[in-house]
């Protein structure tokens, strides 16, 4: 049996990158899990790809369509998911979103852009997720998804790294309102990772002037790695699925860096 066989998962940003890659591995590992995304028709295509990984695996997959900063579209995300499953017991918070802007020039829209989906979308899937577990009896994780940003701000993205500081304050106030329910709540931090997120990052500091060529962001980011790479989807999915596991139900409060050793705290 698989390490997280007969779970019922939930991955909010989980029609490209890091977020597919969890809902996959844990697929491998006979969970059932939910592709979500707020484009529905590419997570629903992530889902349709992966159905015979999951009938392989023991497990179901579903997908759903859901802007994490609105509240009724969560709760009724999760409620669908429990009535697919059964229940829910592992919840990823991992949608996210960047827009680069130098320091001086970040306006009230952009801050408020991104800490609506890091931040707000965030707590609001934690509380959701919660309340669900809760109803079930008790027990379950909660995994979110912070970054090397959340331990030092970086110029170009002031309100992104706010927003995952904010991500791990949210994970330690989570983890201990809810230990009283035998809810874990837990984190990890990517550094630089080869998804289609950092392409876009990578187009948005060239068009701000604060890199001149394709590829020089990610070259500047990671020239500190001490693993000498960037990682991949498939180097973060090793942590993910043991936090979703039994093997973590002693671990809470905790975010976990997976950076190749870009930031050592």
């Amino acid at each position: 049996m698989g390490r997280v066989s007969g779970r019922a998962c939930l991955v909010t940003g989980a029609a490209q990158g890091i977020g597919r890659a969890i809902g996959e591995a844990l697929l491998d590992e006979g969970a059932d899990v939910c592709f979500a995304d707020i484009n529905g028709e590419k997570a629903a295509h992530v889902a349709g790809e992966n159905a015979e990984r999951a009938a392989a695996g023991g497990g179901k997959v579903m997908a759903a369509v859901v802007d994490v900063s609105k509240r009724d579209q969560v709760r009724d995300m999760i409620a669908r998911v429990a009535d697919a499953f059964g229940r829910v017991d592992v919840k990823f918070n991992n949608a996210g979103v960047n827009r680069p802007m130098n320091f001086l020039d970040v306006t009230e829209e952009n801050w408020r852009f991104i800490m609506d989906v890091n931040g707000l979308g965030v707590l609001i899937g934690m509380q959701e997720a919660a309340r669900q577990m809760i109803a079930q009896g008790g027990g379950g994780k909660i995994v979110n998804t912070a970054s090397i940003a959340s331990r030092q701000g970086f110029d170009n993205v002031a309100p992104y790294c706010a927003s995952k500081w904010a991500v791990v304050s949210l994970t330690q106030s989570g983890a201990r309102d809810l230990a009283r329910h035998d809810i874990t709540v837990t984190g990890f931090a990517p550094g630089v990772v080869a998804t289609e997120m950092w392409e876009e990052v990578d187009r948005d500091l060239m068009a701000i002037g604060a890199s001149e060529r394709p590829g020089q962001a990610m070259e500047e980011f990671s020239s500190e790695i001490l693993k000498g790479r960037v990682a991949t989807p498939a180097d973060i999915t090793g942590t993910t699925t043991f936090l979703a596991s039994r093997d973590s139900d002693y671990m809470t409060g905790q975010i976990v860096m997976i950076d190749g050793g870009m930031t050592l705290v």
